[in-house]
């Protein structure tokens, strides 16, 4: 009898064990997901496709996707309660570390940082180059028709389009705001396109611009004064407050940050908003966003239609700066080179090195990067913008 009762005990320790095993709990879902993120991982460590952002985005997915891991690592959802954030108990390490999302605490950071980091000279230099900046922004509402006519609601076709500025903390604060069942599916579109964006620019700016027109030499932009650049960010935010207030939560970090920069009286916070913060509000951002690439979500038909749509508003935010430049180029009898058009999507400064890159198998001596650093930076200011005007609109 009491031989049985230990057999008994053992079967029913081993039946725990196996239903707390991933084993038995994993579905084809899960290891598709798997599979992509070691995809993710070999274009972060191998091919290098801007690590920074795919690694940790990776290593999100990755974690969340082990058969099992969902429970320990996110929390639980009681039975019959609906899956929000705030319904979990339990609540994991990914719960805590989505917080920062589900609140919109890190675009924000993350702008703060980029402002730290950023010069506004070539842009001050060269105010025209706003205008080409406006250019790239055509992807964000080729993309908002487009998710209209597929049958997207307003709101979520506004959050979709924001993936065509480029910018990982503008999308995933838009939509967030106007369509917060989206925003794993947008957040991991508009990072991973952001990290292959060598990839996508590099055949367009071939095609669209010619051999002549890759060898321009521009001339040496014109030095900006102290307070100038003091004054620009002060200016900026009190205007694009007063017009759209919507957009201050991150164009008024972005412009803090670029205060502390100009101001020269704040070097530590300066130095420690565009190093320490923005490093770790990106780790925890990173690792969030993948977090939510659950296999049962992600693998969806809807967000195939959003992966195209997203991919489709980075080509034509190239195609739409490129343009605007080669037209600039003509107005100004050939004083432009085109190839800056294309570093008129937000991704600082991804997208200008990419202009300088081209240039440069053109003539080898030719040196775009600050040129090409203005509609840069005007593509962060345009997507902070039109994400202020998408949620005035549709929010």
């Amino acid at each position: 009898m009491q031989s049985c009762l230990v057999a008994l005990n053992i079967g029913d320790i081993f039946n725990k064990l196996w239903g707390s095993m991933g084993l038995s709990q994993g579905t084809w879902q899960n290891y598709v997901m798997l599979a992509i993120s070691f995809v993710l991982f070999f274009l972060a460590i191998v091919k290098k496709y801007e690590p920074m952002l795919l690694l940790p985005i990776a290593f999100g997915m990755f974690l969340i996707n082990i058969p099992g891991a969902e429970r320990v690592l996110w929390g639980v959802y009681p039975e019959g309660v609906e899956h929000t954030f705030d319904n979990v108990v339990d609540r994991g390490l990914l719960w805590y570390l989505y917080y920062g999302v589900d609140k919109v605490i890190y675009p924000p950071l993350i702008f703060l940082g980029i402002g730290a980091m950023t010069d506004f000279g070539p842009l001050i230099a060269n105010p025209k180059s706003m205008l080409i900046g406006a250019g790239a922004q055509l992807g964000i509402f080729i993309a908002l028709f487009g998710a209209m006519l597929l049958g997207f609601t307003g709101a979520q076709a506004a959050a979709i389009a924001i993936i065509g500025g480029a910018d990982g903390p503008t999308a995933i604060y838009v939509s967030k705001m106007l369509a917060e069942d989206l925003v794993p599916t947008i957040a991991i579109a508009a990072y991973s396109y952001m990290a292959l964006i060598p990839a996508i620019q590099k055949p367009v700016m071939r095609l669209l611009t010619t051999k002549k027109e890759r060898a321009i030499r521009m001339k040496p932009l014109r030095r900006v004064s102290k307070v100038e650049k003091i004054v620009f960010p002060i200016a900026v935010t009190l205007v694009v407050g007063i017009l759209l207030p919507d957009a201050i939560p991150l164009l008024g970090m972005l412009m803090l940050g670029n205060l502390f920069r100009e101001s020269g009286v704040v070097e530590r916070l300066s130095s420690q908003a565009q190093n320490g913060l923005i490093n770790t509000v990106t780790i925890f951002l990173g690792i969030a966003v993948g977090c939510k690439a659950k296999g049962d979500i992600f693998l969806t038909p809807q967000t195939l239609g959003i992966l195209a749509i997203g991919i489709i508003a980075f080509y034509c935010g190239t195609i739409g700066g490129l343009l605007t430049a080669k037209v600039m180029c003509k107005l100004t009898k050939g004083k432009i080179n085109p190839l800056i058009g294309s570093a008129g999507v937000s991704a600082v400064p991804m997208a200008a090195r990419i202009s300088e890159d081209v240039g440069r198998e053109t003539d080898p001596s030719n040196h775009l990067l600050m040129h090409a650093m203005g509609p840069n930076v005007a593509g962060v200011i345009g997507s902070a913008l039109a994400a202020g005007m998408l949620l005035a609109c549709f929010g």
